[in-house]
């Protein structure tokens, strides 16, 4: 038997929402593992870029593609383009997302059609887009970005969490369905990350007391969630499917 190992070299890696955070972590640790990564991103030119040239002046390929993932029409452009450049998509990695600390009473309609676009439904369309491919040469990895509130639940995050939610179930479904094609498709639901997105300093005091109580006392590091999604696109996790990691602090605990 061939020992696995977290190399992923001779593979191309599609990353969604990776110009900043755990997404551009993931890009660059993908590309030091030696896949060549295709960098999506809306409307974010210059840290795309950035990341690009972060990754070549490692001895890498990347290519950044700006497409808004929760459009049906955009995300097959952007599967298309991606396809031009790298031939293949062999791992898929659905990390783009925004976040809303708001009263569930007023969330308005169009708070929750944006929340679950990004988050939920974008996932829908880069899977649909992408899964024809690897059935085709039965296998692939897909990696899908939660969250430890998927699970937990938080008041004033509704859209948020029934979104996270939605993707863990989401990942399980399609694991059941497209394990037969050696297609496999697993979940992070991380903990708090230190990310633009997500920052001590432009959270609310309620959320930095609630998130830095976990038994770590601390924000977990982009890299650290990167870590996750390498492991489960490679080889070292070829019996896993459908699973949900949980790099977290210890904030979920059976």
């Amino acid at each position: 038997m061939t020992l696995p190992t977290l190399s992923l070299q001779g593979r191309t890696a599609l990353i969604t929402g990776a110009a900043t955070g755990i997404g551009r972590a993931t890009a660059l640790l993908f590309a030091q593992a030696g896949a060549r990564v295709v960098v999506n991103h809306l409307r974010q030119d210059a840290e795309a870029a950035s990341l690009v040239q972060a990754i070549q002046a490692l001895g890498g390929k990347a290519t950044a593609i700006s497409a808004d993932v929760s459009d049906a029409a955009d995300v097959q452009r952007l599967v298309d383009g991606a396809l031009a450049v790298v031939g293949t998509i062999d791992v898929l990695v659905n990390n783009a997302g925004i976040i809303q600390e708001k009263a569930f009473l007023d969330t308005t309609e169009a708070d929750w059609d944006r929340l679950l676009g990004t988050d939920l439904k974008s996932v829908f369309l880069v899977c649909r887009a992408v899964l024809p491919g690897m059935v085709a040469r039965r296998g692939g990895a897909i990696v899908n970005i939660a969250s430890d509130l998927g699970i937990l639940g938080r008041e004033r995050y509704a859209p948020y969490c029934a979104a996270k939610a939605g993707v863990i179930g989401l990942t399980k479904s399609l694991a059941r369905e497209f394990a037969p094609q050696q297609i496999r498709v697993n979940a992070i639901a991380p903990g708090p990350v230190a990310t633009a997105m997500v920052s001590l300093e432009h959270m609310s005091a309620e959320w930095v007391e609630k998130e830095l109580a976990i038994p770590q006392h601390r924000l977990g590091e982009p890299e650290e969630i990167a870590a996750s999604a390498l492991f489960l696109a490679s080889d070292l996790a070829r019996f896993y499917t459908g699973q949900v990691l949980g790099p977290n602090g210890g904030s979920v605990m059976p």
